[in-house]
């Protein structure tokens, strides 16, 4: 897989958990879209999206499939599950939609940006 991203800034959140976020979502693009899917993960107003151009999810589908033990195939249904504890946790929200490529996007959002902190390793926990 190829993931590209743009600067979206600096969030509060926890970074193990937020790093969980991703790793759910990349591997949930992966298992559905192959190994040569491209994610991209792009800003937004209040939060950001991480989208991909595999398969997608059918629209009757979207709220399911954050439901722990859902399962399109292959999976143990717990990733999307926990991918929306953790969004909960964090007061954010979630949705899924269709990416510019046809594939899944999911949009996180109520996301407060911190602007007053370097973005490098130091300021990571």
């Amino acid at each position: 897989a190829t993931i590209e991203t743009e600067e979206i800034g600096v969030l509060e959140a926890d970074p193990g958990r937020l790093q969980q976020v991703f790793e759910n979502v990349f591997r949930n693009a992966v298992e559905h879209g192959g190994s040569d899917v491209s994610i991209r993960i792009t800003a937004m107003e209040d939060g950001f999206a991480i989208e991909d151009d595999g398969p997608g999810i059918p629209a009757d589908d979207r709220e399911r499939i954050f439901e722990e033990g859902y399962t399109a195939g292959g999976g143990s249904g717990l990733g999307l599950s926990i991918v929306r504890t953790i969004v909960d946790a964090h007061g954010w929200e979630i949705t899924v939609t269709d990416s510019a490529a046809g594939g899944a996007r999911f949009e996180i959002t109520g996301v407060e940006f911190v602007t007053d902190q370097p973005v490098n390793a130091e300021a990571v926990p």
